[in-house]
């Protein structure tokens, strides 16, 4: 039985995946890459340790990963900053029903913590969650498993215990090794057929995920 669930944030619980997309394809070009969507879904959830060669690899290793991630960071600050943050559907709905529900929940995300206390405070989810794990709080992140270890061990479960929300291929395969139970949330994309194999289930929104809980229980 599903003791407790892990979510992701970007793209899952806040629609910021877009963002981040739009903002860098606009760093990388004004620096002279000309970076596609494509790019940059290939490096979704991706930690920076692993981001970094995977783009560098495409644009050569004249690519500066931290110059133009730091002019994505401020991109999208401005934008948020007069735009503000949205959340995704169904998200607090399933948080209100997780806590009636007594099951234990965490972040288990690949922003570090400053970024990911501002961004769940301003809209109003962070007290929901009984645990954080973030970026900056492990050595290797997704699609690595130490993130998801360190969160089912935060509730004081195994990871056998715990359903992981994610909306990306990096997060899948990090909550796969893990040994959660993987649902995919897709945001900007589906899911192929080697991903699906390693799917618990996969629902088009967070509100879709009160039912597998009811199935399971």
């Amino acid at each position: 039985m599903i003791q407790g669930v892990i979510f992701d944030m970007d793209g899952l619980m806040l629609d910021t995946e877009k963002l981040l997309a739009r903002y860098w394809i606009q760093a990388a070009r004004e620096a002279g890459f000309p970076m596609e969507l494509e790019h940059v879904l290939g490096i979704r959830s991706l930690a920076a340790m692993f981001a970094a060669p995977k783009l560098q690899g495409i644009f050569g290793k004249e690519f500066d990963y931290e110059m133009i991630r730091a002019r994505r960071k401020e991109l999208m600050n401005e934008h948020l900053r007069i735009h503000g943050i949205e959340k995704k559907k169904g998200v607090e709905e399933l948080l209100i029903y997780l806590k009636q529900s007594g099951k234990k929940i965490a972040v288990a995300t690949a922003t570090d913590r400053q970024r990911t206390n501002h961004y769940l405070s301003q809209v109003g989810l962070i007290n929901y969650f009984d645990a954080f794990i973030c970026g900056d709080m492990v050595e290797r992140g997704k699609p690595d498993p130490e993130i998801y270890l360190t969160a089912s061990k935060a509730l004081g479960l195994s990871p056998d215990e715990c359903m992981a929300l994610e909306d990306s291929p990096n997060g899948i395969l990090s909550a796969h090794a893990a040994g959660c139970k993987a649902v995919m949330v897709p945001d900007l994309s589906q899911p192929d057929d080697e991903l699906q194999s390693y799917l618990y289930a996969c629902v088009p929104d967070l509100q879709c995920v009160i039912k597998l809980l009811e199935e399971d229980e």
